[in-house]
């Protein structure tokens, strides 16, 4: 369980590290560029807020949220009793909801419904990917191992 939590906080920290990193890089060139007063906030986030430094320290948060999310259900893959698809499916229906709705909330998606359909295929695509090239490293594997004992 202390393992668990650890890699649930570096996850928090990390996550919240590079999402304001990546957020003040988009602040910097889009202001460079002429877009004055450029916040990478939709404009419907920071109005629940009352400054937009609030709005910014939860936008932090909720990165943070995502990222100690997808570390800490990194435990289901040692999980050794579990399949990888089973795996892969609880890993799943635990993150995605979390990742999606955050980014709901953060870029007030339920105002752009194609928004919401097109974040949603994107993750599920993307987690696609990563499963098949994960079940193909895995068979790679086994197939060495097989090999390595005949």
């Amino acid at each position: 369980m202390k393992e668990i939590l650890k890699r649930g906080f570096i996850g928090f920290a990390m996550s919240a590290l590079i999402g304001t990193a990546v957020n003040l890089i988009i602040d910097i060139i889009a202001n460079a560029v002429g877009a004055e007063n450029f916040i990478s906030m939709s404009p419907e986030f920071r109005s629940l807020f009352p400054t937009p430094v609030i709005a910014a320290y939860v936008n932090v948060f909720l990165y943070g949220i995502i990222g100690a999310t997808f570390s800490v259900m990194s435990f289901i893959y040692d999980v050794n009793k579990l399949g990888v698809v089973l795996q892969n499916i609880i890993y799943f229906l635990v993150t995605a909801p979390v990742a999606v709705g955050i980014a709901i909330l953060i870029w007030q998606l339920h105002h752009y419904p194609e928004a919401i359909i097109s974040t949603i295929a994107g993750y599920g695509l993307c987690y696609l990917i990563i499963g098949i090239l994960q079940y193909r490293k895995l068979k790679d594997d086994i197939r060495q191992i097989n090999e390595e004992l005949e």
